[in-house]
């Protein structure tokens, strides 16, 4: 069985949708000769690999299997002229990550910007999701790398293990909870909440766990990063939960009081997700190994 990588390419573009016309436009083809191509790759595999009707295209079963191997393909491809360019080596080449949000505003920008500043020839995109979105991502291909926070059931993917956080909840210097070392969700679920915006991991996250008291989060403001978190809760605006690395560093500047949060799930392990590392390119072991050592050294 031969399978055309313009064909893959095709059909990763068709699946993207919403129909067979953007698909083809995005591959610079005509709708005819779409058609076609994905017709005789239906041929070919002797199954259906589209839904077709007046509203666009649906994957069948057989299609989503083909579009999960036909973006492993593409980005083996990609690999292999990365690591040709200049030679190969970690100098060159494009990363994708999907992280959660603590990552993406935390720490990933300070080591994104140490690795990008030494190697010109690598490019990143970097994007926010939810834990599930992160874990498909790999699984699928349609990422290089994840990194996520807390318990990960994914057997098929490799997970490295490069620091430990725990959230904490932080209320203002004269808060009447400002007292206590150690607090428990449910006593302060009548509280109202500062917290990140709608798509956010940790809100989402957050949500999960109040909900399971069978309440829902009491939210006075949702805010674009942990700073801003601790500057609603400085001016006594509500209290927010957070990860306690940021809020160590944002008690150096604002009158705020950190209380450990008494759950079991506060403590977060940070993993990074890979589904082979030896079959990556030389640019994502130098990123994973630069990921362990910011970690490693305290920061």
């Amino acid at each position: 069985m031969h399978f055309d990588l313009a064909d893959l390419r095709l059909f990763i573009q068709v699946a993207q949708g919403p129909s067979l016309t953007q698909g083809a436009r995005r591959a610079s083809l005509s709708l005819a000769a779409a058609s076609a191509r994905i017709k005789a790759l239906e041929g070919q595999l002797n199954t259906r690999l589209l839904y077709r009707d007046s509203r666009g295209v649906e994957l069948t079963p057989a299609g989503q299997r083909l579009l999960q191997h036909a973006r492993l393909v593409m980005r083996q491809v990609d690999y292999l002229k990365n690591e040709f360019t200049d030679y190969g080596g970690d100098g060159a080449g494009h990363i994708r990550i999907f992280a959660n949000t603590t990552a993406t505003t935390e720490f990933l920008p300070e080591i994104l910007a140490r690795f990008l500043s030494t190697r010109p020839g690598v490019t990143i995109d970097l994007q926010e999701r939810l834990t599930r979105d992160i874990v498909r991502g790999v699984v699928d291909g349609s990422t290089d790398l994840g990194i996520t926070a807390g318990p990960i059931v994914a057997p098929e993917l490799q997970m490295i293990h490069f620091s430990t956080d725990r959230l904490v909840l932080v209320v203002a210097s004269d808060h009447a909870l400002a007292a206590r070392d150690a607090i428990k969700l449910e006593e302060i679920l009548e509280y109202q909440h500062i917290a990140l915006h709608e798509g956010s991991t940790m809100l989402a996250f957050l949500r999960e766990q109040v909900e399971q008291h069978g309440v829902s989060l009491l939210l006075r403001i949702q805010v674009s990063s942990f700073e801003a978190v601790c500057r609603m809760v400085e001016a006594d605006v509500g209290i927010g939960v957070i990860p306690e690395s940021s809020a160590l560093r944002h008690r150096q500047t604002m009158g705020i009081k950190i209380i450990a949060l008494d759950e079991p799930w506060a403590v977060r392990e940070r993993s990074i997700l890979i589904r082979d590392l030896e079959g990556l390119p030389g640019c994502v072991h130098a990123l994973v190994a630069a990921i362990k050592a910011h970690q490693g050294s305290g920061a």
